[in-house]
């Protein structure tokens, strides 16, 4: 179903550079457009020194990420917008699901050794369902990269599968890091391996790699879960993850998702951000459109 497919590098580059000059959008549409992306933000911190505190903080800005001048500046006071995750490390989900119970919002947590993966496949296995047992409703597990740069692809199925078995109930977003895999043809091919093996979600990056989600490397996964789609009638979400900080980086990924796949994957059950710093800019970017004055930064930190 996928090996053997040709990936090309200029077309798949040369398609992006037509999304700036054939698809702007401005006043009230950037800033709807902006109000959506909120809701596709995996509001995120995976830092050393993260603690309960910090995540506290980071889900009172899940539940409320917009202040609340801007929120009836926009008109939106009745939709009850938040982000769509808050996404930790295993120890910090206890902590995440206490200050998100009763929102909706569900906690995504990392597992199988994140960020490298590579810890005995049963160690994998007993963090996932850990995680699990404490309240996360999402997993962010990292494949073995190895198995995609010799190509074993049976190997990397197994282990996805027994990945997806242990997860349970809860959704599984299947981080391929594409900055590791070395060729474009190995990026799609491990999209479709990853589906094969159940994942909800194909996600781009870790966050830690030296690349991290470029919309080049993007559009092969989102062909890959067009092809897919089209094989098995299945739709599989999409995370790109990773150095995104701009509002006009939401902009630029949902009308690819728009263009490519279609308005479905506007919605948060098959679109993702995984972001940190970006919301603080969407949230700027909103109250210039309101007040038509830029506030400091530090005004609109995600936490």
């Amino acid at each position: 179903m996928f090996e053997g497919h040709a990936v090309n590098r200029s077309a798949a580059e040369r398609r992006i550079a037509t999304l700036a000059g054939r698809r702007t959008v401005k006043k009230q549409h950037q800033a709807a457009w902006l109000v959506n992306a909120i809701r596709l933000i995996d509001l995120t911190t995976l830092a050393g020194d993260d603690t309960a505190d910090r995540v506290r903080r980071l889900c009172a800005k899940a539940r409320r990420p917009l202040a609340d001048e801007i929120v009836t500046g926009l008109g939106i006071e009745d939709i009850g917008l938040t982000v769509g995750a808050v996404c930790v490390y295993p120890t910090m989900v206890p902590h995440a699901v206490a200050a998100l119970e009763g929102s909706g919002i569900p906690v995504a947590s990392v597992a199988t050794g994140f960020p490298a993966g590579l810890m005995p496949l049963d160690l994998r296995l007993a963090e996932i369902r850990w995680a699990v047992s404490q309240g996360a409703q999402e997993i962010d597990i990292v494949i073995t990269r190895e198995h995609v740069l010799r190509q074993d692809w049976q190997a990397l199925h197994d282990e996805m599968r027994a990945m997806r078995e242990a997860c349970g109930a809860a959704h599984m977003k299947a981080i391929l890091s594409t900055g590791d895999l070395q060729t474009l043809g190995n990026v799609y091919a491990a999209s479709m391996v990853a589906m094969q093996a159940g994942a909800d979600f194909i996600k781009t990056s870790t966050g830690k790699e030296d690349v991290n989600a470029t919309l080049p490397v993007s559009l092969v996964m989102i062909r890959a879960l067009r092809d897919y789609g089209a094989a098995t009638g299945y739709r599989i979400g999409f995370k790109p993850a990773g150095g995104m900080k701009q509002a006009k980086e939401a902009l630029s990924w949902q009308v690819l998702m728009k263009e490519e796949l279609g308005r479905p994957w506007l919605e948060p059950d098959l679109f993702r951000f995984g972001a940190s710093s970006m919301l603080g800019d969407i949230e700027r970017q909103l109250e210039h459109y309101i007040t038509g004055r830029y506030a400091a930064a530090h005004r609109h930190a995600a936490s």
